[in-house]
């Protein structure tokens, strides 16, 4: 509970559920709680979610520092507006997600999420300051300076990602989405087409050899993987050189060709993933609820979010119930000692019992 607050742990839990996971925004929440005859204003509940923000940074911190452990990373951003003045600023979520389960890690997975007013490339090289490993990106050229050979203390190392190449293709190639164009659609192209099924071939492998070690995957993607990217290489640059610069699918082949070394990176260390997907998919909320929310009504407002999304996404990825798991650590994080406060981590936690719950 927050100190000297009139609201319990489990209605302070409900109201940063809603707000953040559930992308209901105060002033809605606000409305429904009138109806239901308790008055809660827009701002007393900005201020409980404030309150709530500050008792909970120690737990956010220990996050933070465990993702930034990480031996490998995927990143990514997606768009957020930021009200400004008369307008709104095309801001930034950017996350940074650690999963080590594709390669038999025991270590638990984690998501960390910074906010910005813009895309500059400053932003990934202060969020990833400490870090050290390998990032998993797309190719935005705001990561480059973070795989310099002269960045301290280490350059990173670069992966791409397959899914993301594989989409230009099979835009071209997807034959369900052209029929609904009808008479006016481009005729599908049998270069992306026979690039997606050589790229699902790789995808194939990848599905059989999830949740092996970083050696076993190694091992199977020189046997199996490396004959296949061999000629896929070949292929791409035999049938590039019979296409214009302006077709669609030499802009494809383009992508891939001239950043070969970053998407081959998956045949030299097996804890790499073939694709980027685990970031995407910590970004979806984020896509989701801009259309309920709007935008972020300032700097502080999307740094929140921010920081919320890293504590509900976290415990969403170790299978705990975020709700649940932030009602019983606000109720005990004012008494749990500094020593003690990793106990409270989604994946150290322990859910109370029903009469703990009931007390």
């Amino acid at each position: 509970m927050t100190p000297r607050g009139f609201a319990g742990p489990n209605l302070l839990a409900m109201i940063l559920f809603e707000k953040f996971a559930q992308h209901q925004p105060l002033n809605r929440q606000s409305e429904r709680y009138a109806r239901e005859g308790v008055d809660l204003s827009l701002s007393t509940l900005a201020d409980q979610v404030g309150a709530c923000a500050a008792a909970l940074k120690p737990i956010h911190s220990l996050i933070e520092a465990h993702v930034l452990a990480a031996e490998r990373l995927h990143g990514d951003d997606t768009t957020v507006p930021i009200l400004a003045k008369g307008k709104t600023d095309t801001g930034r979520i950017w996350t940074y997600v650690r999963d080590d389960r594709p390669f038999g890690g025991l270590s638990p997975p984690a998501a960390l999420y910074y906010a910005s007013r813009d895309r500059r490339q400053g932003h990934p090289e202060r969020h990833l300051k400490t870090f050290n490993g390998i990032l998993q990106a797309d190719a935005y050229g705001g990561y480059n300076p973070l795989f310099k050979v002269d960045r301290d203390p280490n350059p990173l190392r670069q992966a791409f990602c397959w899914a993301h190449s594989r989409r230009k293709f099979f835009v071209l190639a997807d034959i369900a989405a052209n029929a609904k164009r009808g008479k006016n659609a481009a005729p599908i192209s049998p270069m992306a087409l026979e690039a997606v099924k050589r790229i699902d071939g790789l995808f194939d492998i990848e599905r059989e050899i999830n949740g092996l070690t970083a050696d076993q995957r190694l091992e199977r993607r020189r046997r199996d993987s490396l004959p296949l990217v061999d000629d896929l290489q070949v292929w791409l640059q035999t049938e590039r050189a019979k296409l214009s610069r302006s077709s669609p699918v030499a802009e494809a082949i383009d992508y891939m060709l001239k950043r070969w070394d970053g998407f081959t990176s998956f045949l030299q260390d097996g804890r790499i993933c073939l694709t980027n997907n685990a970031a995407e998919r910590a970004l979806r909320g984020f896509a989701l609820g801009r259309k309920s929310w709007l935008f972020a009504g300032s700097d502080r407002g999307a740094d929140r979010a921010a920081f919320m999304a890293t504590l509900i996404m976290t415990a969403k990825l170790n299978d705990i119930d975020p709700q649940v798991w932030l009602a019983d650590v606000l109720a005990r994080i004012a008494d749990t000692p500094i020593t003690r406060l990793e106990q409270l981590l989604p994946w150290n936690w322990t859910p109370p019992t029903v009469n703990a719950q009931a007390a």
